[in-house]
């Protein structure tokens, strides 16, 4: 099972990182192709903390109940968009967006597909449940997170220059919230859980 969802969480991570490069792609900036990024190959995207070791430490750590890891982030740059104003929040919205895709995927063959196997279930539940882990998570509005690229464009400039400014402690506040902030998404998670797969 862990290795399962070891797998897992590296797939559904490459996704997530896969998307914002072909975003950022579309419009106009070819910085991911470039450096090779743009596939789904595994070993262009694998880090071993945030793939590897990290999901496995939360696994262990936690009993199961929190798995969570990152590939290696893909470049972009975004003075090469075409379109400035929103285009760095399109890529940052497009990783969120495809493992909620994914989850919404899986989560509908559970909820309309007779499976007479419980270990099926749950192996389908599992990635469920990471993609939406890994969604959720990167919407949150911390600086390097996806979320904040997404909230940017909507702030006032002066705003827009100190948030930006907050990504030179961005680890710290991502550690601080996985450790302390954590329980506020969770309730999230398992209300869209409940919700794609039908769940009472």
């Amino acid at each position: 099972m862990m290795l399962f969802v070891l797998i897992v969480v590296l797939f559904s991570a490459i996704i997530h990182e896969y998307m914002h490069g072909w975003m950022a792609d579309q419009l106009g900036d070819p910085t991911a192709k470039n450096a090779g990024r743009l596939t789904l190959n595994p070993i262009s995207h694998i880090d071993l903390w945030g793939s590897i070791i990290m999901p496995a430490l939360l696994w262990f750590g936690t009993n199961g109940s929190l798995v969570f890891g990152y590939a290696k982030p893909v470049p972009f740059n975004p003075y090469n968009l075409r379109d400035q104003k929103y285009g760095s929040a399109k890529v940052g919205i497009a990783g969120p967006a495809a493992n909620f895709i994914t989850a919404l995927f899986f989560g509908l063959i559970l909820r309309f597909f007779p499976l007479n196997n419980d270990y099926l279930i749950q192996l389908l539940a599992i990635i469920v449940q990471i993609n939406l882990v890994l969604m959720v998570f990167n919407l949150v509005p911390i600086p390097p997170l996806d979320g904040s690229r997404v909230v940017m464009p909507f702030l006032p400039y002066k705003w827009q220059i100190r948030y930006a400014n907050l990504e030179r402690y961005g680890m710290l506040f991502v550690l601080i919230f996985i450790l302390f902030g954590f329980q506020f998404i969770s309730p999230i998670i398992i209300g869209l859980f409940k919700l794609i797969v039908g769940s009472a």
